[in-house]
């Protein structure tokens, strides 16, 4: 704190023969006399600490003011400040006030005048004319009492401008999240739902392929993507801009590097589908397609960091408008090719691929057009430095995010070796694609608790993170909880979207109470995985996820839905108790965590990475 000038306040009656002490002496207590004190009143900005200013700052005559710079704790509330008065000629019986700095008489100089910074003091101001200057207060008295409810009323208020401020830019990032991956989840529905009228052969063919493959190269390339979540976060915290650039460049070459280590899943999808049981004709058709999504494969690998090098920079619009305009341009283009043109599934999975690179292309012009001009500096060589920790991070990431996409896609291999497993399979479809699309909120919050978390510990706020993570966590139970309550009370209607076969609707029921408690307890753990994310945990949670859900969840499954003849409700039943072992650790590392400690790594990272960089 830094003092710009001091008030002097003489007081009606002054004391000429007062002397000047050489030290700064002890001020009044409460109701003793101020005969040679004066006060004012001053504003300070706060530490950060809940704590309130207990006693005045004492300064005594000019050689002792500077007693005030060591005063660091001022609340922004009023505050006593006590003055000694130096000796001076007589004054009228008005309150003389006189700034030692300008000598202009009759006028109080408060706040500013002692803290560089805080706001003027207008409540004195207002006062002086009505109330002596100094009046005391017995001790307990009315004055202190309305004092203590004012700080309540006053921490109160803060703490709901501090969670506004923050739900502010929480939403920031969730509702662009939420928009664009609804966007994308839709260009595969579009594709589905023209391919499927098609027949019921090239419907078929068309999931296994996007599915299976797609859906598992997808996911590994999610995970590794959260890296640059992570460090891009980190470094945009930190002010590093010129970091962000040189990640995501070592993200497109890392990524890109494992798509092309991927592709022969593509290509040999055929073989691979006739090995395991498929029928000839499933398997053939299913392999052609799988060689026409590899163009989309390729697009996930540059979009993925893009979306985050954008998202840590808070510039999330921009990945909703470019995902939302691909949406539309591909409903038509689908159109055309299958409709018009009669190009069938080809023309079908063509105008999704072509409507991924638009996606890519959008963000790309955007990045290296000159709107982000503090993070993109060009293309470097420094992309090459510290690649194989960039590599082990990465690897951690792909891990720890593809475990969980495919959890629940194991739900469903394990229904089909049940007896009668059609119904069970066709309802259990439906309660998944209902919690698929619930699911792009929790999502959200994913990547929205990720940059969050990532953006204080780069910036060494501790403090800030946690309780970003507390917005986060609590804003998703709520919505978690609207969903459940939701389920609960349409019940098996909700199905009626998706079929009218009373069979399936009663197998929907007897599900509706493990999907809407999924989707209570799914409000909950990808926020969790989040934090994870942007404190830079993935391999940590890599190894929590292999024990939670493949030790614990699919065996638990397993034995609720054969040995104990639960079907489908105890294969569900025991992987639910896996998300929820998994949440409970998870919930636990967050809450013992030290993130004083994780903002110090973050900023230790930062520092070092910078360096190689120069």
């Amino acid at each position: 704190m830094r003092v710009q000038q001091l008030v002097y306040i003489a007081a009606a009656e002054p004391d000429p023969t007062a002397p000047v002490p050489s030290a700064p002496p002890v001020p009044p207590g409460p109701g003793e006399t101020c005969r040679n004190w004066g006060l004012v009143c001053c504003s300070g900005q706060s530490d950060g600490t809940d704590e309130a200013t207990t006693s005045p700052i004492l300064v005594g005559p000019r050689q002792h003011a500077h007693s005030i710079t060591g005063h660091s704790r001022l609340r922004p509330s009023l505050s006593a400040l006590y003055i000694q008065r130096e000796p001076e000629p007589a004054v009228s019986s008005q309150l003389a006030h006189r700034s030692l700095a300008t000598n202009q008489p009759d006028r109080v100089r408060t706040s500013s005048s002692f803290v560089a910074g805080s706001a003027p003091c207008a409540a004195m101001e207002q006062e002086e004319a009505r109330a002596p200057l100094l009046q005391p207060q017995p001790r307990g008295g009315a004055g202190e009492t309305a004092a203590a409810g004012g700080t309540k009323a006053g921490r109160a208020r803060r703490a709901a401008v501090e969670w506004w401020v923050e739900s502010k830019k929480l939403w920031n990032i969730v509702g662009p999240a939420i928009f664009q991956r609804i966007a994308l989840y839709g260009i595969n529905v579009v594709t589905q739902a023209f391919i499927g009228h098609l027949g019921d052969l090239e419907l078929a063919a068309f999931s296994i392929a996007s599915t299976v493959v797609a859906g598992f190269n997808f996911g590994f390339l999610l995970g590794m993507a959260s890296a640059l979540e992570t460090l891009c976060g980190q470094a945009f915290g930190a002010k590093k801009h010129h970091m962000l650039g040189v990640y995501l460049q070592r993200s497109w070459i890392v990524l890109l590097i494992f798509a092309a280590g991927l592709t022969p899943t593509y290509i040999f999808m055929e073989p691979l589908l006739l090995l395991i049981g498929q029928s000839p004709e499933l398997s053939r058709l299913a392999g052609r397609m799988s060689i026409w999504l590899i163009p989309q494969h390729f697009a996930m690998a540059m979009l993925l960091p893009l979306t985050r090098f954008l998202q840590s920079q808070l510039k999330n619009w921009i990945t909703a408008v470019t995902a939302g305009a691909a949406l539309a341009v591909h409903v038509v283009v689908t159109y055309l090719l299958v409709q018009y043109f009669q190009l069938g599934i080809v023309g079908a999975v063509a105008a999704a691929d072509m409507s991924w690179w638009l996606v890519v292309l959008g963000q790309l012009v955007y990045v290296v057009g000159g709107w982000c001009p503090l993070s993109w500096k060009g293309f470097s060589m420094e992309a090459f430095n510290d690649f194989w920790d960039f590599i082990k991070l990465s690897s951690a990431s792909g891990v720890m995010l593809c475990l969980e996409n495919w959890y629940y896609r194991v739900l469903v291999l394990l229904t089909g070796y049940l007896k009668n497993a059609e119904i069970a399979v066709d309802a259990l479809s439906i309660c998944q694609t209902i919690n698929g699309w619930e699911m792009m909120i929790p999502f959200g919050f994913l990547a929205a608790t990720g940059v969050r978390v990532s953006n204080e510990l780069g910036a060494g706020s501790g403090k800030g993170a946690r309780f970003a993570i507390i917005v986060s966590i609590t804003t998703s139970v709520v919505i978690g909880l609207v969903f459940w309550f939701l389920i609960l009370y349409f019940d098996d209607r909700i199905a009626l979207l998706f079929t009218s076969s009373e069979v399936v609707l009663a197998a929907v029921h007897k599900l509706s109470v493990l999907l809407a408690f999924t989707i209570l307890l799914n409000s909950v753990q990808p926020v969790l995985s989040g934090v994870a994310i942007g404190s830079g945990w993935q391999a940590l949670v890599a190894y929590v996820n292999v024990g939670t859900y493949y030790l614990i969840g699919v065996p638990l499954g397993i034995i609720l839905g054969w040995p104990l003849h639960l079907g489908v409700g105890g294969i569900w039943s025991g992987m639910i108790g896996g998300t929820a072992v998994q949440t409970v650790i998870l919930a636990y590392l967050t809450v013992k965590c030290d993130w004083d400690e994780e903002a110090k790594i973050a900023s230790t990272r930062m520092q070092k990475w910078a360096a190689d960089l120069k």
